[in-house]
């Protein structure tokens, strides 16, 4: 008897592999969508958040204001306001004093203020919080605190605050040089101002700078993006992120193309093109490809928060509507400002929905830190699944190669320029086949398809 399991279901189309390997992109196969969040949820993560386990652990802090709503973001909260921030700050920095079990734990490797706009916060607000990071948790002698900003008000008092108080990672939120399309998309800062910012950090030389670049954006030309790539080569950054966006429903872009204010983001075929360029171009200037969407230039860049979080290492959180991971669970802290900051002052962590582990939990941390690094062992893979998935996905895996996705190294795989836009539609097939193969598969005396018949796609 063998074990069939659909595999012809996640073969790629034929064809041209970078644009059209599959119909549309699988962007959050990581997501539970039909999973229900537990009865006793606060309980068991904070029961879980005390227990001391061995392995990686990352912190992440939310900062949810924004000095405006671009029309790209689907995460925007609260306007900024100084007199709420610097509340807000305040009881961010008792949810950190008196978190004991996060203190006790095995050494923070990585620490992520995000938003929303951490650097919309005061000067003196961002140093006390980083400040309060340090003194408060057991970070890693070489941990990697990131603090993620925008040009527009981050001036240089913010900037010094920072890296006094100890952060020596900046993720900035470019988008894109170009005056008129950042201007279409809500940011303020002109070309010129946001290379000035770049080059201002850059010469500090206290801590690693990173910009983030979206492509895909309406109007945005390929000529357009070849330069907003050039640019950052030529500013001598350390890391650089390649984002392709992602239209969120009822965000203000989605609003506007839908309303014909702005034409439609572009499609698929130019979306690939677009990563493809961008690869290419990073590649040929000899920047290392740590995961999909980021590179660094020199090994001062490590881009460790992110791929720890892929590879499942607990996740302590911290903030309004912030996101954690502990033992497979995810949790999420209250998003409302107010209500967080009242359970705050009371002393009480507001932990609200929390979400069990995916089943085969192993084994899916093990395929989407793989795949986000580019490489994915298929013999370890197996030592988490059962004996015979090798050959069970082994068609799948070949049908990968033949459409030019992944190539084959021994028991591995690693992904070709095509397979890292793919990556998440091949995370997901993996995941499926995974769970299915764990739970029995649908037994049959007959072969699977071979690879070249039934071609269907991911939908």
């Amino acid at each position: 008897m063998t074990l069939l399991l659909p595999l012809e279901d996640h073969f790629a189309r034929p064809g041209e592999p970078l644009a059209g390997a599959f119909a549309e992109r699988n962007l959050f196969p990581w997501i539970q969508r039909r999973t229900r969040p537990l009865e006793d949820g606060p309980a068991i993560a904070a029961r879980l958040l005390a227990e001391r386990r061995p392995g990686k652990r990352v912190a992440y802090l939310h900062i949810p204001f924004c000095a405006n709503h671009c029309l790209f973001c689907g995460f925007y909260r609260n306007r900024s306001a100084e007199d709420s921030m610097a509340e807000y700050a305040r009881r961010l920095e008792h949810d950190i004093a008196m978190d004991q079990a996060a203190a006790s734990g095995p050494p923070i490797q990585a620490v992520y203020f995000g938003g929303g706009t951490p650097s919309a916060l005061a000067a003196a607000d961002l140093g006390r919080l980083i400040s309060a990071v340090r003194r408060h948790l057991p970070l890693a002698p070489d941990c990697e605190i990131t603090i993620e900003g925008r040009v527009a008000g981050f001036d240089d008092d913010k900037v010094d605050a920072c890296l006094e108080a100890g952060a020596n990672r900046f993720s900035i939120g470019v988008q894109t040089f170009d005056t008129g399309l950042r201007q279409r998309m809500g940011r303020k800062a002109t070309r010129h101002e946001a290379i000035a910012f770049m080059e201002r950090l850059r010469d500090r030389d206290r801590a690693v700078v990173v910009c983030d670049l979206i492509f895909g954006l309406p109007d945005q030309s390929m000529e357009m993006w070849g330069d907003d790539v050039m640019t950052c080569l030529s500013l001598g950054l350390d890391g650089v992120d390649l984002y392709c966006l992602t239209l969120h429903d009822k965000s203000p872009l989605a609003l506007s193309i839908a309303k014909g204010s702005l034409p439609p983001a572009a499609g698929l075929d130019r979306m690939a093109a677009m990563y493809g360029a961008g690869l290419e171009m990073l590649d040929d200037a000899g920047w290392r490809h740590l995961n999909q969407a980021h590179w660094a230039s020199a090994t001062r860049e490590r881009n460790l928060y992110n791929q720890l979080v892929k590879a499942g290492a607990d996740c302590l959180a911290f903030g309004a509507g912030a996101g954690g991971l502990v033992a497979g669970h995810r949790y999420v802290i209250q998003p409302d400002v107010e209500l967080y900051g009242k359970t705050i002052d009371a002393g009480t962590k507001p932990i609200t929905v929390v979400l069990p582990p995916p089943a085969n939990r192993p084994a899916r941390d093990l395929v989407m830190g793989g795949l986000e690094g580019g490489r994915l062992d298929i013999a370890r893979l197996e030592s988490l699944t059962a004996p015979g998935f090798a050959a069970a996905i082994e068609p799948l895996l070949a049908q990968w190669a033949a459409a030019g996705l992944v190539n084959r190294r021994a028991t591995a795989v690693t992904l070709t320029p095509a397979g890292w836009f793919w990556h998440c539609n091949l995370v997901g097939s993996l995941f499926e086949l995974t769970d299915l193969f764990m739970d029995g598969g649908t037994a049959s005396a007959a072969p699977s398809l071979p690879p070249s018949e039934g071609m269907r796609h991911v939908g």
